[in-house]
């Protein structure tokens, strides 16, 4: 009874008492790295911003990102009153323009017309294109500090929190079955890591064997996979790109580090004809072809998950963007 006499009241906060202008004042605001994070969280995206006020065709986007788990662009659209025709518009031509795309409009107040107009445009547009609609609250209680709050108010079509925003609904059409055992290993494995409020960042579970978890910079991911031809799964680090072999050996340069953190030996694979490299364990006599056993394996790979990324993730932030010194001292 004590406590709750003691709650305070929520009151909301006029946008324009704070941002007195789009482009001078809420813009810079979203683009800070704290608030793209927040906006990013509501999205379950991992981005990073590139620019602000950038060209689109006759257009420019108040602030383009890129999604660090595969590179596309994130463009996202200001409002600080309700959503009108003109931006609606703008979108459109973003739409057109680019491809592999998300684009977020931001607004006060969604009007009826335009969240029907982004559902409509998330199930008839192409895969490579999706379109969220967020309204922005501003809340606070008593004298503490105002606090901002976005809302999905329309989002693409298999959208779920903690997965990429960015991928329609695959056809499950001439699938095979091992194919839909996987979506539906992954589908149930995203449930669990729900359930335990995980942090990692996961993509949409689709028919393949392998599930994408974002690492926080571009040219890398985690996945978990499975082997339903040898009964095994595995977790691993993987990266990509030109300077994959660079980041793979000042890594390999932790091995004893990194494993005593982890606490149990990886599997370090160069692969030095390829243009990839990766850092696995394996977990074998693992079939997912019994459901019974899924929870075990779940609890395994969400373990193995949390770990690889408690431990890789300020490594890989810290890898270099270039090694050109280390060429110019040899």
């Amino acid at each position: 009874m004590t406590i709750a006499n003691e709650l305070g009241r929520l009151e909301k906060v006029e946008l324009r008492d704070v941002w007195a202008s789009e482009s001078s004042d809420f813009t810079p605001w979203l683009a800070q790295e704290t608030n793209i994070e927040l906006l990013a969280d509501t999205l379950g995206l991992d981005m990073e911003v590139e620019a602000q006020e950038m060209g689109v065709g006759p257009y420019r986007a108040d602030i383009v990102c890129k999604d660090v788990s595969d590179g596309s662009l994130v463009l996202i659209e200001n409002q600080l009153e309700k959503t009108d025709h003109s931006h609606l518009g703008q979108l459109l031509t973003y739409a057109a323009g680019l491809d592999a795309v998300t684009i977020v409009w931001i607004a006060e107040r969604f009007t009826d017309e335009h969240r029907a107009a982004m559902d409509w445009l998330n199930e008839n547009t192409g895969e490579s294109v999706s379109f969220f609609g967020l309204e922005i609250q501003l809340w606070r209680i008593g004298e503490s500090p105002i606090a901002p709050k976005f809302n999905v108010v329309s989002k693409p079509n298999d959208w779920i929190k903690g997965g990429s925003g960015g991928a329609k609904n695959t056809s499950l059409e001439n699938i095979s079955p091992t194919k839909l055992l996987q979506r539906d290993y992954w589908i149930a494995f995203r449930e669990v890591l729900a359930a335990r409020s995980s942090n990692l960042k996961v993509h949409k579970a689709n028919p393949q064997h392998w599930l994408t978890v974002s690492i926080g910079r571009a040219n890398f991911n985690m996945s978990a996979t499975v082997n339903t031809n040898q009964n095994r799964i595995a977790v691993e680090v993987y990266m990509n790109g030109p300077l994959a072999k660079q980041h793979f050996h000042r890594l390999k340069e932790q091995q004893v580090e990194i494993e005593t953190e982890i606490g149990i030996g990886l599997d370090w694979r160069e692969l030095p004809e390829k243009d990839t490299s990766r850092i696995l364990i394996v977990r074998n006599n693992s079939s997912i072809k019994e459901s019974e056993c899924w929870a075990q394996q779940h609890q395994w790979l969400a373990d193995t998950l949390e770990k690889f990324n408690k431990v890789f993730r300020p490594r890989i932030s810290q890898l270099p963007v270039s090694y050109e010194s280390e060429v110019e001292e040899a």
